[in-house]
């Protein structure tokens, strides 16, 4: 999407983000008659589960647990899910035809809603105290078919750093595996905080590692989507001003999904954007109305329907 054309449709929502108008509305509402609307999710206690299930009755959805965006977007590109949930990085591979992929995968972008927080995790009392001290080690980069696994391999090419063992666990698994000592470190992509992280750090405490230096190496070998971000302090016990890496999520459709189902999901986004707040953003992030269009290539009927809602 061009600046100009950003500026035009974010003008347009600053105008009248609450309003619904008569063209929206005669798109069509969600009622029960509608069939379901599928959305591709991510693990259970995951942040993308969290926001599906907030969109499930406004949306008369059904909500699908997934590995994640890797997995999300091959879904919706073989029609079966109607919308999936996506890290920008993992996106932007499927337009491009990354090996992840295999060849270009055509898709729209219905929305920018979060931010994802990359999460190197260590035992509290290891002693691994950065990126570099994982050589050799056994790390876990995230359940194949997950936008951590993807990420985590650019991660750890950009480090120079090569490891003695890449596992891919669910998050329970993994964090299991690093309880028992089974592995060193484990990445996740998530919110924060991470409800199985903190348990985790209740119990028998976890640290993570900063990551927020790789930032301009990353953004300059594989894409402007990566961003350095702070965890609030006291999301974990040991977090303190840790930085990692923030990556943008998008809501994802495929080229064949109706243009009903498109419009429908827009405006649900921008009408009750303070309902769809998952627990893992509170006090960190909200769904902002005003930075849904801030992505491409928007789906036309995406772009036209916040056209609409200028009021």
């Amino acid at each position: 999407m061009t600046a100009s054309r950003r500026a035009v449709l974010f003008g347009a929502l600053a105008v009248g983000a609450t309003a619904v108008t008569v063209t929206v509305a005669a798109a069509g509402g969600c009622s029960q008659d509608d069939p379901p609307v599928s959305i591709a999710a991510g693990e259970p206690d995951g942040f993308y589960i969290e926001f599906a299930n907030l969109l499930r009755p406004l949306l008369h959805a059904q909500v699908v647990p997934t590995l994640g965006s890797v997995q999300n977007i091959r879904s919706v590109s073989a029609g079966t899910a109607d919308l999936g949930l996506a890290l920008a990085d993992a996106f932007d591979a499927a337009q491009k035809g990354s090996p992840a992929f295999g060849q270009p995968v055509r898709l729209y972008a219905l929305g920018r809603v979060y931010e994802n927080y990359m999460q190197l995790v260590v035992r509290a009392d290891s002693p691994v105290r950065g990126v570099a001290d994982l050589v050799g080690r056994a790390v876990s980069l995230g359940a194949n078919g997950s936008g951590a696994a993807l990420f985590g391999e650019r991660l750890f090419a950009t480090a120079g750093v090569t490891l003695g063992q890449a596992r891919h666990l669910s998050l329970k698994d993994a964090v299991g595996a690093l309880r028992d000592d089974m592995i060193d470190a484990m990445l996740w992509s998530g919110g924060v905080p991470t409800e199985v992280l903190a348990q985790a750090d209740r119990e028998w405490g976890i640290r993570l590692l900063e990551l927020g230096a790789y930032v301009p190496e990353l953004r300059r070998r594989y894409g402007r989507y990566y961003n350095e971000v702070a965890l609030p302090a006291g999301t974990y016990r040991a977090a303190g001003a840790v930085h990692t890496v923030g990556v943008p999520n998008l809501l994802v459709a495929g080229a064949d999904c109706p243009d009903r189902v498109v419009r429908n999901t827009v405006r649900v986004l921008v009408e009750h954007a303070r309902q769809l707040v998952p627990k893992q953003a509170r006090g960190t992030q909200y769904l902002d109305v005003g930075n849904l269009i801030n992505t491409e290539p928007l789906h036309p009927a995406a772009a036209d329907t916040y056209r609409a809602l200028r009021g």
